[in-house]
């Protein structure tokens, strides 16, 4: 027997076929085995028709590959679902908290130290702070409520507010310095605070009468949207100092009777009349044809203070802390005045400006 004989032979034992008949049953063989590996082996054919064949088995697995794709993307949108989720949750708890702050904001509104900048957000026009001027308050004609005093603080001044509210007849009640500081809107109760009516406004009738009681010609303070509370106080108390008839205020734009400008004012507002107006140029209008002559407060007045002639009826037109004098209201002043400079800074605090020129016009009258 030859060699090829022999591997022939060797060949037909071994399962091979040995002519191209038995081709074809090994080929179905081969592909009922990829049908069950076909992850591994994707079929595997002898022939174009096994090839053709094992195409299906590639569709099924195009098939599974769609299938775990869609899998994938479903996994995608369920991931953006969670985030979609939770980012709404992230925006609600953002919500929440700022409602939160803003509520704790307001409550620490009233008792935080603001270094004296602004006033709180809800403004309490009923309530008086501060030993002077709560003893100011009893001793004028103003109504007061009743009386909060901080327990185990009864030394100092706290002892004349004790015997004025006596001899009065007014309340007094000890209470725990926390309860002070939660109703405080100055930050500075000192141990006491007045429960009282709100601020009754005069009419600029009054004012006039007042100047008339006391025998004299009406000096008059107006005020130009002073904004300030420590401002406003400040010129209360020095209105009142250099004998000031009354103030005139506009009802938009301009802080009221509030207990920073009680406080800032040490009980002078209880002796000034303080009369609210809808309109400052119609009311400047009014008291120029009652024979009062208006000085408005300018750095480019026509002149110095202590050149001008402030005697007689006199009206000062105080200006806003930002822009001072509105410019209709200055072409409604008579006259305009300046205080002399010479330093770098070129303009003053509204108080202390009207404090200069009201010490001036004081100064004129009793000379």
């Amino acid at each position: 027997m030859s060699d090829n004989k022999k591997y022939q032979g060797n060949k037909g034992s071994n399962g091979f076929a040995s002519s191209r008949e038995e081709r074809p049953g090994f080929a179905s063989k081969r592909i009922k085995t990829s049908e069950k590996g076909a992850k591994v082996t994707r079929g595997f054919a002898g022939n174009k028709e096994e090839k053709s064949g094992a195409m299906p088995r590639r569709n099924r697995t195009g098939d599974h590959g769609v299938k775990e794709s869609r899998e994938f993307t479903g996994n995608k949108e369920d991931k953006n679902k969670v985030i979609n989720r939770k980012t709404r949750q992230n925006e609600e708890n953002v919500v929440a908290n700022n409602k939160g702050n803003r509520m704790k904001s307001e409550i620490s509104s009233k008792s935080a130290n603001t270094g004296g900048e602004s006033e709180p957000k809800t403004i309490r026009e009923d309530l008086i702070e501060g030993r002077n001027a709560v003893i100011e308050a009893l001793k004028s004609d103003r109504t007061v409520e009743y009386i909060l005093i901080a327990k185990g603080d009864m030394v100092g001044s706290i002892s004349v507010v004790l015997a004025l509210a006596k001899e009065k007849g007014i309340v007094t009640k000890e209470v725990d310095r926390r309860k002070l500081d939660e109703m405080s809107q100055t930050s500075s109760h000192q141990g006491v605070i007045a429960v009282v009516t709100p601020y009754k406004y005069f009419e600029i009738n009054d004012i006039f009468k007042y100047a008339e009681e006391k025998g004299e010609k009406p000096f008059i303070i107006i005020l130009d949207e002073i904004e300030d509370p420590h401002n406003f106080g400040s010129i209360i108390r020095t209105a009142e100092v250099c004998g000031a008839h009354g103030i005139i205020i506009p009802k938009r734009k301009n802080v009221g009777a509030t207990p920073t400008v009680y406080k800032t004012s040490a009980g002078a507002i209880e002796h000034v009349k303080i009369a609210k107006v809808t309109n400052i140029n119609v009311a400047i209008e009014e008291i120029k044809k009652r024979g009062v002559w208006v000085y408005g407060a300018d750095m480019d007045g026509e002149d110095y203070i202590f050149n001008t002639d402030l005697t007689g009826a006199v009206a000062l037109v105080i200006g806003s802390e930002g822009r001072g004098i509105a410019k209709l209201t200055k072409e409604k002043c008579d006259v305009l005045v300046k205080i002399p400079m010479v330093g770098k800074i070129t303009s003053l605090n509204a108080s202390v400006s009207a404090g200069i020129i009201m010490y001036e016009i004081m100064k004129q009258k009793i000379r």
